[in-house]
């Protein structure tokens, strides 16, 4: 159990001193949001709710990119550096782990969201009831498995060079056509049909819903409950074939 707790601490500890999930997950969403919501955002009728959306938009990019990238490229280093077949002979096994890392993940989502959900209530003074704070962070949080998911999927890539063009265009077009970057409405009529089948969409806008008042709807909570299984499907099959083929 020590040794478990360890890794946990590793996991998150390699995580933030990763430069590439500071700028991406960090620096990039924080920058967006102040342009997006102090440069332009000049016509907006109501700038309130505006600001509350876009950090929700923001937060979720945040934990995305995290989640895809940072896990998933992290995944092929450790491979192909030969790291995952030295924890092979430590008495931590595989279950534990695997399990460590996507603990690890999940708490430096945590540490996102609450420097993000800051920045917006100090930078636009954003008022959202605690029950709004809380229902929003939860659900990000939770909506981050389908992503986490994908992530292990990136990782059975075998090259890291691969794994991060592949994982930069798949995060851009989560991020542009599921209406991270700007409102769904302003789109070609053919992106948002595309998009809202994106697991992107639905997780960005059960915490647009929340920041409302309002609830996730039943379809953003069964595709991405669809896009989970799919993802860990697939992730299981290739590295078994991967396993079996050494």
């Amino acid at each position: 159990m020590n040794a478990f707790r360890m890794q946990c601490k590793a996991e998150t500890i390699r995580i933030l001193r990763n430069p590439y999930f500071v700028f991406w997950s960090l620096f990039m969403p924080i920058l967006f949001y102040i342009i997006f919501t102090k440069i332009f955002n000049t016509d907006i009728q109501d700038k309130q709710v505006w600001q509350a959306h876009y950090l929700m938009s923001m937060t979720a990019f945040s934990v995305m990119g995290s989640a895809i990238m940072t896990l998933g490229i992290r995944l092929v280093e450790e491979r192909t550096k030969g790291w995952a077949m030295f924890m092979r002979i430590t008495p931590l096994s595989d279950y534990a782990y695997f399990t460590a890392k996507m603990i690890g993940q999940t708490v430096i989502h945590l540490i996102s969201i609450i420097i993000i959900f800051t920045t917006g209530a100090i930078v636009n003074d954003v008022t959202l009831t605690v029950y709004e704070w809380l229902m929003s962070g939860l659900w990000i949080l939770a909506g981050s498995f389908p992503f986490l998911a994908l992530g292990t999927l990136v990782g059975t890539m075998k090259r890291v060079d691969t794994a991060s063009g592949v994982s930069n265009v798949i995060y851009m077009i989560f991020a542009i056509s599921g209406g991270m970057w700007m409102p769904m409405e302003i789109m070609p009529e053919f992106v948002q049909a595309f998009g809202k089948w994106l697991p992107s969409y639905n997780f960005g806008n059960g915490a647009w819903q929340i920041i409302r008042g309002n609830s996730p709807e039943l379809k953003n909570i069964m595709i991405l409950i669809g896009y989970l299984f799919l993802f860990m499907l697939l992730s299981g099959y290739i590295r078994r074939k991967q396993e079996a083929a050494v």
